[in-house]
C-alpha cells in the first residue's frame, strides 16, 4: 500500500526531503528537517541563494553559518535551482512569497509557478505540503488542479496534499520552527495523516485539523485577530493624543488586570510579511463571495495611515521649536519592520522616510542590522556612526526600537526626538525634547 510505504519511509527518517523557496520560511524549515537527520534539498530560483547555501553560509540571522555549513558538510543539506531533482523526492514543502498586488488581490503566482514546476515530478508516494500563507480553499482550488493535469494519480491514495502555516516570529529565541506547534490539515485525512507524522519526525508539536481549509483560516485567524488589536491601539494612541493623554502609560496600566486584557502597542504602521497582509488575503477572499470583511477593512485603512500620522507628529514637533520639516535633517532609527531583524518586508520605515522626502526633510538613517537600502523608493546606505548622526540632525525619530542601539547616547546627543515605539521610556518620562506617539 502507497501510504503504508511511505509511512515507513518517514518514521526510519529516510525520505528525501525538499523545501521549494529558501528565505525566511523555507531555510530554517531545511535545517530544522536536517537537524531531524533528514536529507534536504533546498529549491529556489535566486541563484545567489543557492550559492549561499552550497557555500555553508546563511543570509538569514536565525540560521546561523555554522549550523548551515555542518550540515552541508555532512551531506545532509544542498541547494540548487533544478526542479529536476525532485524525482528522488519523496516529501516537498512549498515555502514560496504570496505577496498583495497595488490592487489588494493576492498574487498566487508563486504558488502557481511552484506546482506547476513540481507537477512534472510528481510521483506515487510523494508528500507535499504548502506553507505559504494565502486564503482558504488555495491548497485544493490552485495546488491540486495543477498537480492533478500532469498525471491520473490520485489525492489520499497515490500522493499526498496538505497545508501547514508557517507560525514562526522572526527573531525570537523561546518559539522557533521546531518548538512552535504545527498545524496541518489535508485535503483528505489520509493526507493529514501523513503529512502530520513527516512533521512529527522533526518538529515537537503536531497540531492535525480536518482539512487544508482549516489550517488556511488558522493562520488567517492569528494574524487578523493582531492586526485589528494593534490598529485598535494605533487609533487609541491618536485619541489619547487629542486628550492629552499618554497612552503608553494607559496601556501599561490596562496591563496591570491580570485576566480579559491582552497588551498590544502603537507604532509607525504595522510590517513584516504576515500581520499587514494575511488578513487582506480572507478580506479579498470574502469580497468574491460577496461579503465584507468589515473589521479587517478599517483595521487596514487605520495601519495605512499610520506613517502619515507619525510624519505630521515629526513636523509638529519641528514646530514647535520654530523649525521647518522642508529642509531639516531627520535621522531614522531603525528600519527594520520589527527590533533585531533585518528583515524589510512590509516596514512603514520606508513610508516614513517617503512622505518626509516629499515634504523636502533631508533624511538618512541608522540601523545595526541594515548596512543599506535599496527597497522600492528608498535607497540610501547606513550613518555609520551613531554619535555622529545624531549629533548632525535636527530630529531623531525611533521608528524601531533594536535592543542594539544606545538610547541614553541618543537622549544625551539629539536636539529633538520623536519616539514611535517608547523606546526611550525610561530614560526621558518628561522631557520637553521628546515626543511620543
Amino acid at each position: 500500500m502507497v501510504k503504508d510505504e511511505i509511512m515507513e519511509l518517514i518514521n526510519k527518517r529516510r525520505a528525501n526531503i525538499a523545501i521549494i523557496g529558501l528565505g525566511y520560511v523555507g531555510l530554517p524549515l531545511a535545517v530544522t528537517f536536517a537537524n531531524a537527520g533528514f536529507n534536504v534539498t533546498g529549491i529556489d530560483p535566486i541563484q545567489e541563494k543557492v550559492d549561499s547555501i552550497n557555500r555553508g553560509e546563511s543570509y538569514i540571522l536565525d540560521v546561523p553559518n555554522s549550523v548551515v555549513r555542518k550540515h552541508v558538510e555532512a551531506g545532509r543539506l544542498r541547494a540548487t535551482t533544478d526542479y529536476s531533482l525532485l524525482t528522488e523526492i519523496d516529501a516537498v514543502s512549498i515555502c514560496v512569497p504570496t505577496p498583495l498586488r497595488k490592487t489588494g488581490d493576492p498574487d498566487l503566482s508563486f504558488i502557481a509557478n511552484a506546482s506547476e514546476s513540481l507537477a512534472p515530478y510528481l510521483h506515487r508516494g510523494m508528500v507535499i505540503v504548502l506553507e505559504s500563507s494565502t486564503y482558504p480553499g488555495t491548497t485544493r482550488e490552485l495546488v491540486l488542479p495543477k498537480l492533478s493535469e500532469c498525471c491520473d494519480l490520485k489525492v489520499g491514495e497515490d500522493f499526498f496534499l496538505a497545508f501547514s502555516p508557517e507560525r514562526v516570529d522572526p527573531g525570537r529565541t523561546d518559539w522557533t520552527t521546531y518548538n512552535t506547534p504545527k498545524v496541518v490539515g489535508g485535503i483528505t485525512p489520509a493526507c493529514t495523516e501523513v503529512s502530520a507524522a513527516w512533521y512529527a519526525q522533526a518538529l515537537e508539536t503536531i497540531v492535525p485539523v480536518s482539512t487544508a481549509e482549516v489550517a488556511e483560516m488558522t493562520k488567517l485567524l492569528e494574524n487578523t485577530f493582531r492586526m485589528i488589536n494593534i490598529s485598535m491601539v494605533n487609533e487609541l494612541a491618536q485619541m489619547c493624543d487629542r486628550l492629552g493623554i499618554d497612552v503608553w502609560e494607559v496601556i501599561d496600566a490596562a496591563a496591570t488586570k491580570p485576566f480579559g486584557f491582552m497588551k498590544f502597542t502603537p507604532g509607525p504602521g504595522m510590517g513584516g510579511h504576515c500581520i499587514p497582509v494575511d488578513p487582506l488575503y480572507l478580506s479579498w477572499k470574502m469580497k468574491s463571495i460577496n461579503y465584507t470583511a468589515r473589521f479587517i477593512d478599517l483595521a487596514s485603512e487605520i495601519d495605512s495611515n499610520m506613517p502619515r500620522y507619525v510624519v505630521t507628529k515629526i513636523q509638529d514637533a519641528l514646530n514647535r521649536y520654530k523649525k521647518p520639516l522642508n529642509g531639516s535633517k531627520v535621522l531614522v532609527l531603525g528600519v527594520a519592520y520589527k527590533p533585531n531583524v533585518n528583515d524589510l518586508r512590509e516596514s512603514p520605515a520606508f513610508d516614513v522616510i517617503h512622505l518626509l522626502q516629499e515634504k523636502g526633510a533631508l533624511v538618512s538613517y541608522y540601523d545595526p542590522f541594515v548596512p543599506e537600502v535599496d527597497y522600492e523608493f528608498v535607497r540610501m546606505n547606513s550613518e555609520k556612526d551613531l554619535a555622529a548622526a545624531v549629533e548632525k540632525a535636527d530630529l531623531v525619530a525611533i521608528i524601531t526600537n533594536h535592543s542594539k542601539v544606545d538610547y541614553n547616547l541618543v537622549f544625551e546627543k539629539a536636539q529633538l526626538i520623536f519616539d514611535a515605539r517608547n523606546a526611550l521610556k525610561n530614560i526621558a518620562k518628561k522631557s520637553p525634547k521628546v515626543f511620543k506617539l
